[in-house]
């Protein structure tokens, strides 16, 4: 797994049910909401510190999903993709990119195309049965629940970028 992590480029994420619960709230007036657990955030964030792009696949359209990602500094964003392998060969187009030089984690079967073709392929917890067999990763905390932070913190140990993005938070010492 290790040699595998190594070659990884780029992280790319279904949003509900992997960076949501997979629950879509409406108010009374249809206006939408969605939660995103900040773990996940901070762990994008220092995965981006080593220059592992992140990018966004999603089948829905929403205008939290777009703030989310222009807060977490994610430039790659395709949202409405019904079919989801189009935005994925136009990303590896654009950014130069093969199949083994991603990670993609996703939750329900929309998802599989893509973690077919990936050089490391996830699943959360609570992601749908029939992914389980063809990933190579399924995370411990359930979608929306630190799952890609699982996954973050996973791409960080392996490759060995771990004590050097987390370093400032453990040079402090308690008086």
């Amino acid at each position: 797994m290790k040699e595998r992590l190594s070659k990884i480029r780029l992280l790319l994420l279904d949003v509900d049910g992997v960076l949501t619960d997979g629950r879509i709230t409406y108010d009374a007036n249809g206006i939408e909401s969605k939660s995103f657990d900040v773990k996940d955030g901070h762990g994008l964030k220092m995965l981006q510190r080593t220059g592992i792009k992140v990018g966004i696949i999603t089948g829905r359209e929403s205008e939290i999903v777009a703030l989310r990602a222009r807060e977490l500094g994610i430039e790659i964003l395709y949202q409405g993709a019904k079919q989801k392998l189009p935005p994925y060969e136009a990303i590896l187009q654009e950014h130069g990119l093969e199949d083994h030089e991603v990670a993609y984690v996703g939750d329900d079967l929309v998802d599989l195309p893509i973690l077919n073709r990936v050089g490391f392929a996830v699943t959360v917890a609570d992601g749908v049965e029939e992914l389980r067999g063809p990933v190579d990763y399924v995370t411990r905390r359930p979608g929306g629940h630190g799952a890609v932070r699982e996954v973050c913190d996973l791409l960080l140990k392996e490759t060995g970028f771990w004590t050097e993005v987390t370093g400032r938070y453990f040079s402090e010492t308690r008086n």
